[in-house]
This record gives structure tokens, sequence and C-alpha cells, in this order.
């Protein structure tokens, strides 16, 4: 599948890609929290085609939530609530557009998911939840289902216009973790 994603640049996208690969030999499925168009959903998906691991998606569909103090930014004044908008149903058209197998599809703010809205393991989790509270959250959710040896990947740690996912994930901290931690 050719590299498309409006979202997460080229470089990033190989790098996940890469990773999604080796977590084929780690015990679990694969989750994305912060979806947006589905467009990592999809390459992630082509990745575990034929491969008996499923992808669980995670979105509001509602656009971005309030930010928290932790998220201004004078970079980052395009992030609103409400901005990034796209329907469910958008999404699953298209996997099946893609001829790929639609994933589980779980519509809800991370904060309202419990531990009984994703699979038993994870060998790869990508989390694009863009703020502070997101972040927090679904950190919060995955790290209890990761599985030894697998990855978990932050996109836009390193992005100034969204200074809220450093902060989440640097006062979750990530030493003597069982798997990979990935900042993008």
């Amino acid at each position: 599948m050719s590299w498309k994603n409006d979202q997460v640049t080229k470089k990033e996208t190989e790098k996940i890609i890469d990773l999604a690969k080796k977590a084929l030999g780690v015990e679990g499925d694969f989750v994305e929290f912060g979806c947006y168009k589905g467009d990592t959903s999809l390459l992630l998906a082509d990745v575990l085609r034929g491969s008996g691991k499923r992808l669980w998606v995670y979105d509001s569909f509602e656009g971005l939530p309030e930010k928290s103090v932790f998220d201004e930014s004078v970079l980052g004044q395009d992030f609103r609530s409400g901005e990034l908008f796209v329907t469910k149903r958008e999404v699953k058209e298209r996997f099946l557009r893609a001829g790929l197998p639609v994933p589980m599809i779980k519509k809800a703010w991370f904060s309202d998911l419990t531990a009984s809205d994703l699979p038993e393991k994870i060998a790869f989790a990508f989390l694009d939840g863009d703020f502070y509270e997101s972040i927090k959250d679904s950190l919060k959710l995955v790290e209890q289902e990761m599985a030894e040896g697998g990855f978990l990947i932050v996109h836009d740690y390193t992005n100034n216009a969204l200074p809220g996912v450093r902060k989440a994930v640097d006062e979750w901290g990530m030493n003597g973790r069982k798997f990979a931690v990935i900042l993008l």
C-alpha cells in the first residue's frame, strides 16, 4: 500500500510501518487512539493482512476536544475544539474501498473507555490524541495491556504546537517498561 497521510509525515509513517511489522511477532492485537480519517489505520490494516491479528481503532468522531491549560501554544492556534471532525461511517467506507477488513471501531472520548473496551493483549499501540488529557487517558488505558516486547508509539511528542503531548508522556514516565516506547 502506498504512503498517504496528511497528519503524519512520510518519515514517521515509514517508522510506524517498520515497527508494526516487527510487532507481528509479538503476542496481541494492534490499537490506534485517534484515527481522524483513518490514514494510519489503513496502513496498519495492510500490515496486519493475513496475520490473524486485529486492529482496534478509537476516536471521538466529534473532532478535537477542548484544550487544557497544558495544550495552549502560540504555535497551536489552529488546533481548536471540533477541528479534525470525521464520521465513523467515512472511516469504515475507506476500509471497504481499500478492500481491507474493517477494524473494531469504538466511538468514544478516551476518558470514557475502560479496559473492557481494549483487546486482552496489545502488541502495537499508536497514540495520536493531540492533547494532554487524551494522551494521558490513552497511556493509562494501554499500559496494562501492552505485551512484553510490544511497541507503543506516541505521536506529536516533538510537535511544539501540541505541548500537552510531551507533558502527559513526561509525567507518565517511560522507565521500567516491558515494551518499547517510541516518541514521534
